[in-house]
């Protein structure tokens, strides 16, 4: 009963939402479970028939299955969206889900570099070998611009306007944004790009890309996170280190320094500013921090 219900839906997620496939699969899912939830209860329901008390069964269900609070706000955020589509699509006339809460989930501070770990991992790249100086623009361009990893990779040379200190890149959604982009990173930029990016072979349909690897084809997430690894554990770091953990460096020193939040959700692409305000509880951790520190009354 509800397979053209799902369909519609996927169509909507895809075609209005402009959602990539991973993020379109992940509220399927959490749809999926619903539907299984109703069949296992017996309720052969359709979306006009549902209520805030079956969906309120369905969290507790979900909660019996030992599912994080995390997943299960996200899994209920999903719902959300899928009446939301059912009202818009005039599929039905009350949004049963309005009132359903979620689990509280707690919001783990991200781990963070300090400037001077980041430039023991950068100072631990090999530049005698050429995706040396291709992994140092890199790095400089992850903390310089506080990108996700998937646009770094995906970052093209017609989306780069060094000579204005901009770049273009497009995040989440399709949605683009112009990044400022500090005179470091466009140093080993134009390194990388005309001393060994334009003495290799290039992939047809690569030609626009700008980090290659050696064969000429673009890199992938998971040897993004590799190189980093292993340059974490020759700079001595032992903290677990990801590209994100550039991204999260990126915000917080902005916020130490006293960015405003609003800019700082412009340059991370994050579209709420409640995404952006962990980065608040952060800059508050540095200050009791640097007060218990230099503070000879606070102790």
């Amino acid at each position: 009963m509800w397979v053209g219900y799902k369909k519609g839906y996927k169509a909507w997620l895809q075609l209005e939402k402009s959602l990539q496939e991973n993020s379109v699969m992940a509220y399927l899912h959490d749809v999926n479970l619903l539907t299984t939830f109703l069949q296992q209860q017996h309720h052969n329901s359709s979306p006009e028939q549902i209520t805030l008390q079956h969906l309120e069964a369905f969290t507790k269900w979900i909660h019996g299955l030992g599912i994080s609070n995390t997943s299960q706000a996200r899994i209920t955020s999903g719902i959300k969206s899928f009446f939301k589509y059912c009202l818009i699509e005039d599929i039905i006339k009350i949004d049963p889900s309005a009132l359903l809460e979620a689990p509280k989930s707690s919001r783990k501070l991200p781990d963070t570099l300090s400037f001077e770990e980041i430039e023991r991992i950068i100072g631990a790249i090999d530049l005698s070998k050429p995706e040396g100086e291709r992994n140092r623009a890199m790095l400089e361009t992850l903390y310089s611009c506080g990108l996700r990893v998937s646009e770094l990779i995906n970052l093209k040379i017609s989306c780069l306007y060094l000579n204005e200190g901009f770049i273009r890149v497009i995040g989440k959604g399709d949605k683009e944004r112009l990044i400022p982009i500090g005179s470091d990173a466009i140093k080993y930029i134009n390194i990388y790009h005309n001393h060994v990016r334009n003495k290799q072979p290039i992939k047809l349909g690569q030609e626009d890309i700008l980090f290659l690897n050696r064969r000429g084809k673009q890199l992938t997430r998971v040897m993004v996170f590799l190189m980093l690894k292993d340059l974490a554990i020759k700079a001595g770091i032992a903290k677990t280190i990801s590209p994100h953990t550039f991204r999260h460096s990126f915000a917080t020193h902005l916020v130490e320094g006293g960015a405003d939040l609003r800019a700082v959700q412009e340059m991370l692409g994050h579209e709420s500013i409640t995404t952006t305000e962990i980065y608040t509880h952060l800059d508050k951790t540095f200050l009791r921090t640097t007060l218990q520190q230099f503070h000879p009354a606070f102790k």
